[in-house]
């Protein structure tokens, strides 16, 4: 029989059966268990960063490792606006000498191989995006790229 102890009656006088008294400590044992929540510690966690870098090792101004030329469609006048940093430049003499001193500058700051980037909106037609690439050359910038613009409508 289970749970009943075996033995002679003079030894034990009253049975006591187990079988439910382990039954109710395992069910408690289990709904303990599955009742358990442990604490979540959120956003801690151990890091090791180096000391030299970040906040306080960056620059406190940007530094600028392109020349860049943006080029814009006026809708109001019809035709192509183009500027280089925030100066609109009409002429391609004045661009020129815009794009050759900076040219100059990087290569006195021992950057040579800087490049020209042209950003040009959609709508500007094929012709002024090749006038800026042949007045990047003439100011003997070697490396043209182009910028990712928009997408188009």
């Amino acid at each position: 029989m289970a749970g009943v102890s075996v033995g002679e009656s003079d030894e034990n006088p009253v049975n006591i059966n187990v079988t439910p008294l382990v039954d109710i400590i395992f069910c408690l044992c289990v709904f303990f268990m599955i009742s358990f929540k442990f604490k979540q510690l959120e956003g801690k966690f151990d890091t090791w960063l180096p000391k030299d870098k970040g906040f306080e090792g960056m620059p406190l101004k940007a530094v600028i490792q392109e020349i860049r030329v943006a080029l814009f469609w006026d809708d109001v006048n019809l035709n192509v606006v183009r500027k280089m940093g925030t100066r609109i430049v009409p002429e391609d003499e004045q661009l020129l000498k815009l794009i050759s001193d900076s040219y100059e500058d990087f290569k006195r700051l021992n950057k040579p191989d800087v490049g020209l980037t042209i950003d040009a909106d959609f709508r500007v037609p094929w012709e002024s995006v090749v006038g800026v690439m042949n007045i990047g050359k003439k100011a003997g910038v070697a490396k043209v790229e182009f910028a990712a613009g928009a997408q188009s409508k």
